[in-house]
């Protein structure tokens, strides 16, 4: 589940308050990946980056598993509807919600995390994904670019194979129609793809960031994927004699 650390950001609220809501949807995003839209109760509001709690009500007395998870948020904080993205692991609660009826009771406790933004326009924001690590970033992308915020924005987005790749079309006309938003898809598994990528090929490095960059002492770094490769890409970053005070991570464990 998402678990975030940040040195520099202000602090949140923390008050979590937990609301009714519906599952309205789902749908294939990629290759074992499936997204979830929920209905957007009354009064809830979140920042683009957090995470919501969802469980599944009334099927707990029959289940000695958790029926409960952490999931960051994927829709823009703008969105009539709230989405949520992950992979589709065989656990029991992946297989309730998979076969969840359409219209189903399910809770929503949150807003949680503080996964978001920095307050300073001036300094780029570099998002650095792996995997289904991209839901935050696509709900912070989205928002910025909507409501005209003057980020300079740059996503390197790493997955094995295109097809594993959610939610890339998206993020591609997002950049076709955004000045400010560069896009870097990056595959580590390019014999897999069939000649059909031209892109950026195995994992972001620092040779990767700096031709995308430039220099890497300036941006503010976040990243978000499955635990090793937030430690990996970390580490790569204080290496690379990045401060530490300006990265910025959420994990993505069992996801």
């Amino acid at each position: 589940m998402p678990s975030s650390t940040d040195n520099t950001q202000a602090q949140l609220p923390t008050a979590v308050i937990g609301y009714p809501s519906k599952l309205l949807g789902r749908a294939d995003v990629a290759k074992g990946t499936m997204a979830f839209q929920l209905e957007e109760p009354p009064n809830f509001a979140f920042r683009a980056g957090q995470s919501i709690d969802l469980s599944l009500v009334g099927l707990a007395q029959d289940s000695p598993h958790r029926l409960t998870h952490t999931f960051s948020i994927a829709s823009d904080p703008s969105d009539e509807e709230i989405m949520i993205a992950t992979r589709m692991r065989d656990t029991t609660f992946k297989r309730r919600l998979s076969q969840l009826p359409i219209g189903t009771e399910v809770r929503i406790d949150g807003p949680m995390g503080s996964f978001t933004l920095h307050n300073n326009t001036a300094r780029p924001a570099v998002l650095l994904a792996g995997g289904v690590g991209i839901a935050p970033f696509l709900s912070i992308v989205s928002h910025a670019l909507k409501k005209g915020l003057h980020y300079h924005i740059i996503l390197f987005y790493a997955n094995r194979q295109l097809e594993d790749a959610a939610f890339i079309d998206a993020l591609w006309n997002l950049e076709r129609t955004n000045a400010r938003f560069s896009f870097a898809p990056t595959l580590t598994r390019v014999n897999g793809n069939n000649g059909e990528w031209n892109g950026e090929t195995g994992h972001i490095s620092p040779e990767m960031l700096r031709r995308r960059v430039g220099k890497l002492q300036g941006p503010i770094f976040y990243i978000a994927g499955p635990p090793a490769m937030v430690a990996a890409t970390r580490r790569m970053l204080v290496e690379a004699a990045v401060d530490e005070d300006d990265i910025r991570t959420e994990e993505f464990a069992g996801y």
